[in-house]
């Protein structure tokens, strides 16, 4: 398939062409259990509470020159400040992989109320500190001026960071990454992160993020500079958790993100990503690429009930509710993955909230398949997905393969008449162990491994029927739009 994006202008990383990625089938049983709690969902981004803790501790003994009681002894140490609280910062409810990080809108009190209190508090224990060390000085007549610390000249503002370095590749960045407010005709809404993909305006994120002002709702689009404009859906994949939208005035000079090569990735290369967490939008944070293959599956929060699947590239780079939909960048500041989903800490959320913080399992949409699906979605407003014709189950549970159902779901017969799987002989039952190289332990990893190529690849499936095992190449057919 072309990597032209039908007209539109996708800078491409340098050395590196990015090799086409593709769109994919659900299965007919896709309601089935089995996947996991979901990536960014649509809902506001708190703040969140950084903690402080720990008080003043005086010296063991009274330095000479120390007020004195009546009774002789020395008023030492002074009166302490009340310790410091401390705040609890991790935990979610979710227990399954590519857990939902979109957040609810904060209330008045709620959780940036939480962050002012911390600083507050934090300012009257080092003005308490101060007052006590400054009276010890004044009683002790202690007239030194002199000072041991030296300090570094005015970094001048115009000061080049080292190419290639996070703040070069930050600076670069970060005015073609922005944050989506999204909001339904209801009034419910929330905030996630979204890139530049072209100079027409077309900006590429998360479906979840979006969805929920899909039908009637409103969007706006905020650059680095503060400045905003009004965007408006172009296409959805919400199995494949991409979306498409447009500025309706685009501005001039758009600068849209260099996309890397993801099929080139490897494990160790160092990661940036970039996003909206809890609603502090232009939020730097760092890692490595610490799994590739990963099968994640995650759905939208209950929006509409459906899941999304991925072959997803992990990073330990701190994501966070409100990064769902911005870039991952490699260590040239080229777009590797669209940051979507992370495995939350299962005990309480932030202040009790439910909504969990990063513990360094993020999951990212390889590039190279983003970018396929959304060249799809500017065509022609719709996904296409390739399929092998066959439903499986999606029970996790075990590591022995994507068993074919023996039972029709939805209408729909386990085996499609005269479709891939039945051109090539698999029947109900069978157990799919291995496509190509890699093994498949599950029906979504199955359907996440598919979804990675595109209609009318050849794919070899190895599979087991009554103890025996067996190799056959299928030819992949295709779906268009999400039922």
């Amino acid at each position: 398939m072309s990597t032209e994006n039908e007209g539109n202008e996708v800078p491409q990383a340098p050395s590196t062409p990015p090799a086409p990625v593709d769109a994919p089938a659900v299965p007919a049983d896709s309601s089935a259990a089995g996947s996991a709690s979901r990536s960014a969902a649509g809902s506001g981004t708190p703040a969140g509470q950084p903690g402080h803790e720990g008080a003043y501790s005086a010296p063991a003994h009274a330095p000479q020159g120390a007020p004195q009681s009546a009774s002789g002894a020395a008023d030492w140490p002074p009166p302490q400040p009340p310790a410091m609280p401390s705040y609890a910062t991790g935990g979610g409810s979710g227990s399954g992989w590519g857990a939902s990080y979109h957040p609810q809108e904060p209330k008045p009190g709620g959780r940036r109320g939480g962050l002012v209190a911390a600083v507050l508090a934090a300012a009257l224990i080092a003005g308490g500190i101060g007052g006590g060390v400054g009276y010890w000085a004044a009683e002790r007549n202690d007239s030194d001026t002199s000072s041991t610390t030296v300090s570094a000249p005015d970094t001048p503002a115009d000061l080049k960071r080292e190419p290639g370095s996070v703040a070069d590749i930050a600076n670069k960045a970060l005015p073609s990454v922005v944050t989506i407010e999204a909001q339904s005709g209801g009034g419910e809404g929330g905030t996630g992160t979204g890139f530049v993909y072209d100079t027409q305006g077309h900006i590429l994120t998360n479906n979840h993020v979006v969805a929920s002002a899909a039908e009637g709702g409103k969007l706006q689009v905020t650059f680095s500079n503060g400045k905003k404009y009004a965007a408006e859906v172009v296409g959805r994949a919400e199995g494949y958790d991409v979306a498409v939208i447009k500025l309706k005035s685009a501005p001039d000079g758009l600068r849209p993100l260099k996309l890397g090569n993801s099929d080139r990735v490897a494990v160790g290369d160092s990661t940036i990503a970039i996003g909206a967490p809890f609603g502090l939008s232009n939020t730097v944070t760092t890692g490595i690429i610490s799994a590739k293959n990963r099968p994640v599956t995650s759905s939208d929060g209950g929006q509409s009930g459906k899941s999304s699947y991925m072959s997803a590239l992990q990073t330990d780079a701190s994501i966070n509710p409100g990064n769902s939909g911005g870039p991952l960048l490699d260590s040239r500041g080229a777009v590797i993955g669209i940051n979507s989903a992370i495995k939350p800490a299962e005990s309480g959320g932030l202040g009790g909230s439910g909504q969990s913080g990063s513990i360094g399992l993020g999951f990212a949409i390889p590039v190279n398949q983003a970018k396929q699906v959304a060249q799809q979605l500017i065509k022609t407003g719709q996904p296409v997905y390739p399929v092998i014709g066959a439903s499986v189950s999606l029970q996790q549970e075990g590591t022995n393969g994507a068993t074919i159902s023996q039972e029709a779901t939805g209408g729909a017969e386990p085996i499609t008449p005269n479709g891939p799987a039945d051109k090539a002989g698999l029947k109900p039952g069978d157990v799919i162990t291995k496509l190509d190289d890699t093994v498949i332990d599950s029906g979504p990893t199955l359907i996440g491994q598919i979804w990675t190529h595109k209609p009318g690849d050849t794919v070899k499936l190895t599979y087991e029927r009554d103890g025996k095992e067996h190799t056959v190449d299928v030819t992949l057919g295709q779906r268009k739009g999400d039922s």
